[in-house]
């Protein structure tokens, strides 16, 4: 592969510097100015080594130039990546019509730096060097939407605590893809905790019965977009993925967070860890060359290799109070879903009169449902038509066509119709609008970016607990 220009399928291949537009601020008289305009925003694409890289493109928007820059090491990723984004452009059903313009090189990252021909980095990829990544990138006066997580390690929490002020004082947004918040059953959830004539309030709750737990469980060997996934290599190394407390867990966090104390503010003194575990998972060599294609264990995962099969510190779980509620928060990784399943979530918060939960299991035909369950000492009587008049009128007016069907005496489910269960390719989508009207407002949220740093805490200090 040529070192600095290489063709791929039928992306247009040309790299050219080239500058934004920029508006002055306070702090940074060099960042760009977004007014929502046509074109304006023009992506960066780093080091993209995860398919979620590939997601954020898998729909074309109005605000985002369709000239996306990638800058990358030489390689299977990259290759992968451009694969992926091609596919999209070919489909016969709402094809995309990016141009990827590449430049891959040992320099890659030295080379977006000096060039910057566009005003938002994208990152979703090898987490050891992420944290890197934003830093330098918000260093240089450049946007960022990045993957999670965006650090994996007790040691790069300050790095991405630093990386936050940094891009306070330059004037830039540092955000993370938070895809479960626009989850339709995460989102129903929400609302039903947060409405006090259902909920009543959430309980204190113990380890042994938290006021909310999140579970999820997660496979190696999947389908993204119509295809089988094919992973690197580096996926399996929790040097470089991260282990799974520091990983899916960041999505869990967050619901905690987002889900209990809506556009609350939150300190890392708000935290308390209280325990923290981690196991690993098995992968044969047969099964590793299914997701990998490759016949043999690379030298970096021979540590983690014993009796001939990989074991790969995956799954985590970590019990903590935050702001005096006790939340569990756990994710698995098995290999390979059985047929006709896939990944799964199960969620439950815990009030004085009710509990919201949602589940994905076999009586759900896998497919996320949220279900209500009255207390034994709630008033029936005035309890069902709250609910109702809930459901079916104030959540119902945002996402027309929710239903309550009653089950038992105590127990309801809500009915959603099927546009709003998208799935979580489409999330990324979502998150994307999402954070260009951040772009356009210039600025996020004022919980946000406290929040998303206690979030990261909250993960790197269940790694501390559970490695010792």
């Amino acid at each position: 592969m040529n070192k600095n220009l290489i063709p791929m399928i039928a992306v247009s291949i040309l790299l050219s510097a080239c500058g934004g537009g920029q508006k002055p601020t306070q702090k940074d008289k060099s960042t760009p100015n977004f007014t929502g305009a046509k074109g304006e925003v023009k992506l960066m694409t780093l080091d993209p080594g995860h398919f979620h890289a590939a997601l954020v493109q898998k729909s074309m928007y109005e605000q985002i130039d369709p000239t996306v820059y990638v800058y990358a090491p030489e390689g299977e990723d990259v290759i992968q990546h451009l694969g992926r984004i091609d596919a999209f452009n070919k489909r016969t059903d709402n094809p995309t019509a990016w141009v990827e313009k590449v430049y891959t090189g040992t320099e890659y990252l030295e080379k977006m730096l000096a060039e910057k021909p566009g005003n938002v980095m994208m990152v979703a990829g090898n987490n050891a060097k992420k944290t890197e990544y934003i830093q330098k990138a918000v260093e240089a006066g450049l946007n960022v939407f990045a993957d999670k997580p965006m650090v994996i390690t007790p040691e790069g929490f300050p790095l991405i605590e630093q990386a936050f002020q940094t891009a306070e004082e330059k004037g830039v947004l540092l955000y993370d893809i938070m895809t479960e918040r626009h989850e339709i059953t995460s989102i129903i959830q929400r609302e039903l905790a947060n409405n006090e004539e259902i909920f009543g309030g959430l309980i204190d709750g113990t380890p042994e019965q938290p006021a909310v737990t999140k579970e999820s469980v997660h496979h190696f060997s999947k389908m993204v977009a119509g295809s089988a996934l094919k992973r690197p290599a580096w996926f399996f190394d929790t040097a470089q993925q991260g282990e799974g407390i520091v990983d899916v867990t960041t999505h869990l966090v967050d619901l905690v967070q987002w889900g209990c104390f809506p556009e609350v503010t939150l300190n890392k003194s708000d935290v308390q860890m209280l325990t923290a575990k981690r196991w690993t998972t098995a992968i044969s060599p047969v099964q590793f060359e299914k997701v990998t294609g490759m016949k043999e264990y690379p030298e970096f995962l021979k540590k983690d290799v014993a009796e001939g099969q990989l074991n790969v510190y995956s799954n985590g779980e970590m019990v903590y109070k935050l702001k005096g509620k006790v939340a569990k928060v756990s994710v698995i990784w098995n290999f390979e879903a059985p047929a006709g399943t896939g990944d799964t979530h199960f969620s439950i918060m815990r009030g004085d009169r009710c509990n919201v939960m949602i589940k994905q299991g076999k009586e759900e035909n896998y497919k996320p449902t949220v279900y209500i369950e009255a207390n034994a000492a709630c008033d029936l009587m005035a309890f069902e038509p709250n609910l109702k008049k809930a459901v079916e009128q104030k959540i119902a007016a945002k996402y027309v066509g929710l239903r309550l069907n009653k089950l038992s005496d105590r127990l309801w489910s809500v009915e959603v119709p099927a546009q709003y269960s998208v799935g979580h390719e489409a999330h990324f989508g979502q998150v994307t609008e999402k954070f260009l009207q951040y772009l356009k407002d210039g600025k996020l949220p004022e919980w946000e970016v406290p929040n998303m740093i206690v979030k990261y805490y909250t993960t790197t200090e269940a790694m501390k607990l559970a490695q010792k």
